[in-house]
C-alpha cells in the first residue's frame, strides 16, 4: 500500500545536555492525516541542511512505503541550537546526540521500535558514530562512502594533508551559525573560493589569515588538520578514529557502499571486514566503478572512463535496494535479504576505443564473493628494475634511478581517489550582489579538481599543469615502471603495495606511487592511454611508524611503503600494469616543502635530489 505524507517541521528534539536538535518528522498519511500505527523509522542526520532535496527525497519515497523518516540537522547547523563546538567532522556530541534522537524516536507513539541509518560521506559518519555508542533501537545502517579514520583516509594520509579538506572547512564555513546573519563575513568566505586555486599555492596558512578566522572551530579544524602530522591524542579520540574503537560498536546488520575511485574504499572495505569478523547480523558490501556519491548517479562513465551500462544503479535502484534492506531488518516480520555479502565490480574487458560519448571504453562485470579481501588472493611481488621494468621473473635491482622533485613545479593531479574540490566563479556581467544573495553559491562551484580514472596526461583542464602539457610520465621526475604487454588477462583485486629503497638529499620529503592500467595504442588513442587505477604517497619522516617522526640523513638510504587504496581491475592481454614513482601529487595532497621544518610550519622550499634503488611491488592477483 502507498501512503501519503504529513510532516512536522522543526520537531524539537531534546538531547542530554538539553541542546535541541531540529528535526522534520515525516509520517505515512491518508487524505492529509496521519495513519494509526506503528512504523519502522528512517533517520538521516546531517550538517547540509535537512531542507535540501537529497534529503528531502529521502522522506518523499520511504514514507510512501510505510516508513517514518526523521531528518535532522546536527548541532550547530542550521535550525538546530548551537554551542559553538562544531569542529568539521571531529565534533564531540555527534554520537551521544546520534544515541539520544535514536532512543526519542523509538519512545514516540508513532513508532515500532526499530530504528535506521541512511547518508552519505558526513551523513555516513553520523552513522557509524551512533553505532558507537549502541543504541538499543539501532536497528540497520547504510553508510554510503565514509571515511572511518580522519588520520589515514580523510584529513591525511600516508603523513600529507589532503586538500579537499581545506577546501571542505570553507563550505562549512559559508553556512556556519557563527557568521549566519552577517553578510561581509559570508562573503569574505566566498571570496576565498573564488580565490581557491591561489590559495593551494599559498598554503599552510596561519591563524587569522583565511575567512575562517570568522569560523573560531573550523579554524582550528584547518590548524589541527595542517599541523598534527604525527598520530597523537588528537587523531586517536572517538571522533577521529572510529576503527581503533570497533570493539563498542553495535551488532546490527550493515551494508556497506563505496566505489574504486570515491575517496574511501579503503576505509569502507575495512569497516565491512571488521563488522563481518564481530557481528552476528548480515553485513554486506558493494564497491562499484564510482567516485564519491557516483552510486546515485545515472552515468555509466566516470571522469574520462566508460564502465558499460550494468555499472549504473542511479537514484531509483539506490532507493529500491535500500528498501529491501529496511523492509527485512526494520519490520517485525522482516526476513534476512540472504545475498551474497560481497559484492565488487571487477573494472575492464571494454574495447579501449572510444564511446559516442568520446570516453574510454573500459567495460566491466559485477561479481559476488563471500568475503573481503578475497581468500583466494595470490600475492605476486613484481620487481622495480633499474631499467624501468616491472617484472615477477627478475630477481632484486640495486641500480639506482634519480630525479629532482621542485616543489614549485609539482606533479599535478589527474584523477584518483578523493571526495571534490570546487571554486566560486566570480560573479559575471550583471551579477548583482543583491541577485548572488538569492542563489545559494555552493550551487555554483565548478571543479579544481575530479576524482576518478584518467589518462595521466597533462591538460588545461587540470590544476597546476603546464605547457607543453606532457604525458606523466615524459616527465624527468617521474619514475616509470612498466611490465612487457601481458600475453594473458590478469585481475588485481584488492590493496597494491610498493615497497621502496630510497635517499634523499632533503631530511625530510615525500615518495608517491600509483598504479596504472596502459592500454596500446589504436586509432582513437594513437598515444595509448594511461588509466589510472589508484594512488598514495609516505611522507618519508612517518616512515618507521605515524606516532614519532624520523628525519632522515642526507643521502641515507631508507626503506619506504605506500599502501594503495584497493581495487578490482583486469589488466587485458596486450596491457601493460605500470607504477608510477615520484614525489608529488598537487593539489591533491599538500606538497612536501623538503626542508624538516615542524609540519604545516615551514618557512621555504628546496628542491630535493630523489634516488631509487629499487624496491617491489605487491600485487593481489585473483587467478583465472
Amino acid at each position: 500500500m502507498r501512503y501519503g505524507i504529513v510532516l512536522a517541521k522543526d520537531v524539537r528534539v531534546r538531547t542530554r545536555d538539553g541542546i535541541e536538535l531540529a528535526t522534520d518528522v515525516y509520517r505515512p498519511a491518508r487524505n492529509g492525516d496521519w495513519v494509526e500505527g506503528r512504523f519502522p523509522t528512517i533517520l538521516c542526520r546531517t550538517p547540509y541542511d535537512r531542507t535540501d532535496k537529497r534529503y528531502t527525497e529521502i522522506a518523499d519515497f520511504f514514507v510512501r512505503h510505510g516508513f517514518a523518516v526523521c531528518l535532522q540537522d546536527l548541532r550547530d547547523r542550521y535550525g538546530s541550537d548551537g554551542t559553538g563546538d562544531y569542529q568539521h567532522t571531529v565534533t564531540p556530541q555527534q554520537g551521544e546526540d546520534g544515541y539520544d534522537t535514536i532512543e526519542w524516536i523509538a519512545a514516540q507513539p508513532w513508532s515500532n521500535g526499530r530504528v535506521g541509518m541512511v547518508g552519505s560521506s558526513y551523513a555516513g559518519i553520523t552513522q557509524v558514530r551512533a553505532a558507537l555508542e549502541r543504541p538499543p533501537h539501532l536497528a540497520a545502517i547504510w553508510p554510503d562512502v565514509v571515511p572511518t579514520n580522519s588520520f589515514q583516509h580523510q584529513s591525511r594520509e600516508g603523513g600529507a594533508m589532503q586538500l579537499h579538506m581545506f577546501w571542505a572547512l570553507f563550505i562549512h564555513a559559508q553556512d556556519a551559525q557563527d557568521i549566519r546573519d552577517d553578510w561581509d563575513k559570508q562573503a569574505e568566505v566566498w571570496q576565498d573560493l573564488e580565490h581557491l586555486r591561489d590559495l593551494f599555492w599559498r598554503y599552510p596558512f596561519r591563524k587569522g589569515e583565511l575567512s575562517l578566522r570568522h569560523t573560531p572551530s573550523l579554524e582550528q579544524a584547518l590548524e589541527d588538520y595542517t599541523t598534527r602530522g604525527a598520530y597523537d591524542e588528537y587523531w586517536a579520540q572517538v571522533s577521529n578514529d572510529f576503527t581503533a574503537h570497533y570493539a563498542q560498536h553495535a551488532d546490527v546488520p550493515g551494508t556497506f557502499t563505496t566505489g574504486w575511485f570515491d575517496g574511501f574504499p579503503h576505509s569502507d572495505t575495512e569497516y565491512f571486514a571488521a563488522m563481518a569478523a564481530k557481528n552476528e547480523t548480515p553485513q554486506r558490501l558493494i564497491v562499484g566503478p564510482w567516485s564519491h556519491v557516483g552510486m546515485r548517479g545515472d552515468a555509466t562513465w566516470t571522469l574520462d572512463v566508460d564502465f558499460g551500462p550494468d555499472s549504473v544503479w542511479g537514484v531509483e535502484r539506490y532507493f529500491e535496494e535500500q528498501l529491501r534492506f529496511f523492509d527485512a531488518y526494520l519490520r517485525e516480520d522482516g526476513e534476512s535479504l540472504g545475498d551474497p555479502p560481497v559484492r565488487i565490480f571487477v573494472m575492464g574487458g571494454g574495447s579501449g576505443r572510444k564511446t559516442e560519448l568520446g570516453k574510454l571504453d573500459h567495460g566491466g562485470r559485477w561479481r559476488d564473493e563471500q568475503e573481503w579481501p578475497l581468500a583466494r588472493t595470490v600475492h605476486e611481488t613484481w620487481r622495480l628494475g633499474g631499467d624501468g621494468s616491472l617484472s615477477p621473473d627478475v630477481p632484486a635491482s640495486t641500480e639506482a634511478r634519480r630525479f629532482r622533485y621542485d616543489p614549485e613545479h609539482p606533479v599535478p593531479t589527474i584523477g584518483g581517489n578523493y571526495c571534490a574540490v570546487g571554486e566560486l566563479p566570480a560573479d559575471g556581467p550583471g551579477m548583482e550582489p543583491m541577485w548572488a544573495r538569492l542563489l545559494n553559491p555552493v550551487l555554483r562551484l565548478r571543479n579544481v579538481l575530479t576524482p576518478g580514472p584518467a589518462d595521466q596526461r597533462e591538460s588545461p583542464e587540470f590544476f597546476a599543469s603546464r605547457e607543453p602539457y606532457p604525458r606523466l610520465s615524459e616527465r624527468p621526475d617521474v619514475l616509470v615502471y612498466a611490465s612487457e604487454p601481458l600475453a594473458e588477462p590478469l585481475e588485481v583485486t584488492g590493496r597494491v603495495e610498493v615497497r621502496l629503497r630510497v635517499a634523499s638529499s632533503a631530511p625530510d620529503t615525500d615518495f608517491t606511487a600509483k598504479l596504472v592500467d596502459v592500454h596500446p595504442p589504436n586509432e582513437d588513442y594513437p598515444d595509448g592511454y594511461d588509466m589510472l587505477l589508484c594512488d598514495s604517497i609516505i611522507r618519508c619522516r612517518y616512515r618507521n611508524g605515524f606516532e614519532r617522526e624520523e628525519l632522515m640523513e642526507p643521502g641515507e638510504e631508507v626503506e619506504v611503503t605506500i599502501l594503495l587504496p584497493p581495487t578490482s581491475n583486469l589488466f587485458a592481454a596486450g596491457h601493460r600494469i605500470r607504477v608510477d614513482v615520484s614525489s608529488s601529487n598537487f593539489p591533491r595532497l599538500d606538497r612536501n616543502p623538503n626542508t624538516g621544518e615542524p609540519i604545516g610550519r615551514h618557512t621555504r622550499m628546496e628542491v630535493a635530489e630523489q634516488t631509487v634503488f629499487g624496491g617491489e611491488v605487491v600485487l593481489p592477483v585473483i587467478p583465472a
